[in-house]
């Protein structure tokens, strides 16, 4: 029996280099009020990839992407158990910024820097051939994927959903902030979520 010596450079080796080389990643050393800490969670098997903004101060602290009252929302949104959600490999969260970028004293966290995004994701998501569909969560995470074919709006792209599915489907974010987006418009509920449970339970069967 011979035993290669040669490094592996199949898929899952590129995609772990990748993640190693995020998780080292301080490229914002200094210009953040905090070590950076990146936070990814996906896998070789990843087939639905959740893209929000950035970690809030919460999912800083525990290194799990949305361990907090946002995750609870997208997860009934989804239709999904947190065991699920954190245990099947075939769910993914690459946000368009990987740390936390720190608490705009006016109110809610400031925008996910560029340069996360600019520096990282094309050489992630190239290491991520088996995703279906991608869940752009918020205004920065459509803007940054569909450029110009983002709507003038969050409210306007997301409205415009069956436009780019289905590979993409864009979302408000489930922060408690937009509770009252949720109100003003019940279509979200009544036409998105539907797809969105449908979607999910059909990659996950």
């Amino acid at each position: 029996m011979t035993i290669s010596t040669e490094p592996d450079t199949g898929p899952e080796s590129g995609l772990d280099d990748v993640l190693a080389d995020i998780r080292a990643c301080r490229a914002c050393l200094g210009q953040l009020p905090h070590t950076p800490r990146p936070v990814v969670m996906v896998a070789p098997q990843t087939r639905l990839l959740i893209c929000g903004q950035a970690p809030g101060r919460r999912v800083h602290e525990s290194g799990l992407p949305f361990t907090d009252p946002s995750g609870v929302r997208l997860r009934d949104w989804m239709g999904v158990d947190e065991a699920t959600f954190y245990g099947d490999p075939r769910l993914g969260v690459a946000a368009q910024a990987f740390c936390f970028p720190g608490t705009n004293p006016k109110g809610g966290d400031y925008p996910p820097p560029r340069r996360c995004a600019e520096l990282w994701r094309p050489r992630l998501l190239a290491e991520l051939p088996k995703v279906e569909l991608t869940l752009l969560v918020g205004g920065y995470a459509q803007v940054w994927a569909l450029g110009d074919r983002a709507r003038s709006n969050m409210t306007e792209t997301v409205r415009a959903w069956r436009d780019y599915a289905p590979a993409i489907l864009p979302l408000p974010h489930p922060s408690w902030r937009n509770t009252a987006w949720l109100r003003k418009n019940p279509w979200f509920e009544a036409e998105v979520l539907p797809y969105l449970r449908q979607r999910t339970a059909e990659i996950l069967a």
